[in-house]
């Protein structure tokens, strides 16, 4: 006879998700065990309170088989994308724009305009994974160069993907919170700028002040000419021919084409490019898009970021997303995270306190399921009612759980975009997450505004 399914009580479920943030927080900062292996102990551990609930073995494979298919648009990115860096390398696009752009950042600078460069990237593309993968390495090889610390660098660089990726009409979160809140996507992005705006002045104002720490610094011409000899030696430099694979990448992006196909199409101009521009065999140049190796420059930070990108190296990070994922979906279909939110959401009478709700549901759905996607969806579709009966715009809903996810992910170690990015930039999550300034930010500055009744939206017109 089928045991009827139960829902996990209050307690069960408060039990269950502190014992998976328990068991990550202490493997990682306290005992320095493996994240795959931490995230693989909390699989067991979720899917034991599921079996509690009459859940069979069958229906937890299935709960993790549904959130990774779910999730596979993300996962052939991170496919293309080893092959888009490693194609860069090769047809010399990342080396002409290191090149060009250690002639022209100087270490006072390069952080705030580093930011706007990354700003306007992430908003053109809709990408903040493609721009943290092509000009954020470019930005990271020059930061080594002239000694800014890559910490700092990656903060800046975070920053910016992510205040382009949310404001873009082409990012797919941007859609995805619009469509499952129920409003227009440009109603979206409108509710959005009260918010973006003025945590996007203060990143950059910080990020300016602290560029002013290193106006003094010496700018070392030595050492960046010996980076441009070497680079001069190995690639022709010409920026009409290397930076094509990028052009196209925008053009089409503009043109509205799925982030695939943008990639796909920048990696085959890519590989023309390295076999007829670059002289590189075409046995080799296809090898690389599996695993790229070091160069042979001599200076090792540049042979080391030369070696980045292929599908190989993407490994570390793909197979923790897919065992978040797979978290995610037991969590999320065991409705272990439902019963939680629900258990406070109901007793929300203020609108700044549905806002603080709202953006605090989003993280912790991201620090439980590890993946922005999902979390979207849940907590649009839970917190939707809520913001009827409050008069309140499904914008700010919308705004709210953009807020609470597409922000957030960048600062926590085993989501995709935090894995992603940790090992696209070599500088762990931890390392860069204090100067994510405007990820820290932007969550602050929304609540801040809702406290004050500003940019809050009322009715559903």
């Amino acid at each position: 006879m089928t045991k009827s399914l139960r829902e996990p009580s209050l307690l069960q479920a408060l039990i269950c998700i502190v014992g998976i943030f328990l068991t990550i927080a202490l493997g990682l900062l306290l005992v320095g065990i493996s994240i795959h292996i931490l995230v693989f102990l909390c699989i067991i551990w979720v899917s034991i309170h599921a079996a509690y609930l009459n859940y069979s073995y069958t229906d937890i494979q299935r709960m993790m088989s549904d959130s990774i298919h779910h999730a596979l648009p993300a996962i052939y990115i991170f496919i293309l994308m080893g092959m888009v860096i490693a194609s860069f390398m090769y047809s010399g696009t990342i080396a002409s724009l290191i090149y060009y752009g250690l002639s022209l950042l100087t270490p006072s600078i390069f952080l705030p305009v580093g930011l706007i460069l990354c700003c306007l990237m992430s908003i053109v593309t809709g990408t903040s994974w493609g721009t943290v993968g092509t000009i954020g390495v470019v930005l990271m090889g020059i930061a080594d160069a002239i000694h800014i610390p890559i910490f700092l660098a990656a903060g800046m660089i975070v920053s910016g993907a992510t205040f382009g990726d949310k404001l873009s009409p082409l990012s797919d979160t941007t859609n995805l919170a619009a469509m499952t809140a129920g409003v227009g996507l440009y109603q979206h992005i409108y509710a959005m700028v009260y918010t973006t705006l003025p945590s996007f002045i203060l990143a950059l104002g910080l990020f300016s002040v602290i560029g002013l720490q290193f106006a003094e610094s010496a700018i070392p011409i030595e050492q960046i000419s010996e980076i441009q000899i070497a680079l001069a030696s190995l690639f022709h430099l010409d920026l009409w021919i290397t930076l094509l694979p990028l052009v196209c990448m925008l053009v089409l992006s503009l043109l509205r084409f799925s982030p695939a196909i943008c990639m796909t199409c920048s990696i085959v101009t890519a590989v023309i490019i390295s076999i007829l521009y670059q002289d590189r065999p075409i046995v080799e140049v296809l090898n690389a898009l599996w695993l790229n190796t070091p160069a042979n420059t001599g200076i090792e930070n540049i042979d080391a970021l030369l070696g980045r990108g292929g599908i190989y190296n993407m490994a570390w990070t793909l197979i923790l997303s897919i065992m978040a994922l797979a978290l995610g979906g037991v969590l999320y279909q065991a409705k272990f995270l439902a019963v939680l939110i629900n258990s406070f959401i109901n007793k929300i009478r203020r609108f700044s306190t549905l806002v603080a709700t709202t953006i605090t549901a989003g993280f912790v759905s991201n620090l439980g399921m590890g993946e922005a996607y999902i979390s979207i969806i849940l907590n649009c579709q839970l917190f939707k009612a809520l913001y009827t009966k409050l008069d309140l715009h499904h914008a700010i809903l919308s705004r709210s759980v953009e807020e609470g996810t597409t922000v957030t992910t960048p600062l926590i170690p085993w989501t995709t975009a935090g894995a992603f990015y940790a090992a696209t930039l070599g500088v762990a999550v931890l390392d860069y997450a204090p100067y994510a300034f405007f990820n820290l930010l932007n969550p602050i500055v929304s609540v801040l505004m809702a406290i004050f009744g500003i940019g809050l939206l009322r009715g559903q017109r």
